[in-house]
Order: structure tokens, then C-alpha cells, then sequence
């Protein structure tokens, strides 16, 4: 059974991250654990490439964190501001020591009332939350559950990002 570790506690990202190896690796069985980590980025990460840094950040320091593991996990939610629109999305970055992969999630835009509250240093979770009138949302279904009425919740956003992270543990002959 290979172990699994992830850069966070956040139940969401735990569920992500096994799903998506479930789905690379139907016929292995893992265990996850998660770990909070220090990264350099800010809470919010505000451009593509600060969201990376924060993705890869958090799967070096969890490898740091928990050595024993096979495989370490950074996924970090992003937004970008384009043409005066905020899109957000996540980075998936998957190591297992040796190699590395990357994944990213689709984007979506917010509404404006939420971007407002994250341009001012609002943490997209906590803008969903005062804009939505919930309660740690980002645990949750996060900014597209409560966008989509769940037709996409956070951890399907970021399944597919885990399984692109994941290509070349599948073909590592290709990478």
C-alpha cells in the first residue's frame, strides 16, 4: 500500500487528492494523510504563477514534513485578475521524490461583489463566506459549489487537476 501525503488538512484537498490517484491507479490502494505546511505565498495567491510557487512549495514541504511517505501533494487555489475580471482556479503539483508533475483545474470567474473583497486582501474563502452568508465554505464546497449549486463542488474542481499532475506517473517512459 503506497502512502499518500498532502501539503494540507483541508478535508476537500485530502478527498481530491485520492480520488484522483484512484482514478490514475484503480487497481493500487493508498493511504492519505494530510500536513499543514509553511509556503512564502500569500494566502491568496493572486496570479498563475504565484498559485504554482504556493503548489510546488507545498509538495517539497510536506516531503520535508512526512519523508516517509511515497508520494507528496501541493494544491493551492489561485485567483488572477483579466481584463478587469477575476478568474480562480487551483495548481496541482505531484512528487514522489524523483519526478514531478503538474496539473492545473479549469477557471472560473467570480462575481464582482466577491473579487471586490479579494482585491482588498479578502481570502477568496472568506469573501464566499461574507458575500453567501456562510461558514467556512472553503472546507466545503468552496467558491464554485456555491456558484454552480453543486453541480461542481471544490473537489471535483480539482480531481482532474490531481489526475493531469498524475500523467507522467503514468507514462513514465513518455517523461
Amino acid at each position: 500500500m503506497k502512502t499518500i501525503c498532502v501539503a494540507s488538512n483541508n478535508p476537500v484537498k485530502l478527498q481530491a487528492a485520492a480520488a484522483g490517484f484512484q482514478a490514475m491507479f484503480p487497481h493500487e490502494e493508498f493511504t492519505i494523510s494530510g500536513v499543514s505546511v509553511h509556503v512564502s505565498v500569500s494566502v491568496q495567491p493572486m496570479s498563475d504563477t504565484e498559485t504554482l510557487q504556493g503548489a510546488t512549495e507545498r509538495a517539497v514541504n510536506a516531503r520535508s514534513a512526512q519523508p516517509e511517505a511515497d508520494y507528496w501533494v501541493g494544491i493551492e487555489g489561485g485567483v488572477q485578475d483579466i481584463d478587469g475580471e477575476m478568474d480562480a482556479f487551483a495548481w496541482v503539483v505531484v512528487t514522489d521524490g524523483q519526478h514531478t508533475g503538474k496539473g492545473r483545474s479549469g477557471a472560473f470567474f467570480l462575481p464582482h461583489q466577491v473579487a471586490e473583497l479579494v482585491r482588498q486582501g479578502v481570502e477568496l474563502g472568506e469573501a464566499d463566506d461574507r458575500v453567501f452568508s456562510r461558514n467556512n465554505s472553503k472546507q466545503q464546497n468552496g467558491a464554485i459549489g456555491l456558484l454552480t449549486d453543486d453541480a461542481v463542488d471544490r473537489a471535483a474542481l480539482y480531481v482532474p487537476a490531481v489526475i493531469f499532475a498524475l500523467i507522467p506517473f503514468k507514462n513514465p517512459d513518455l517523461y
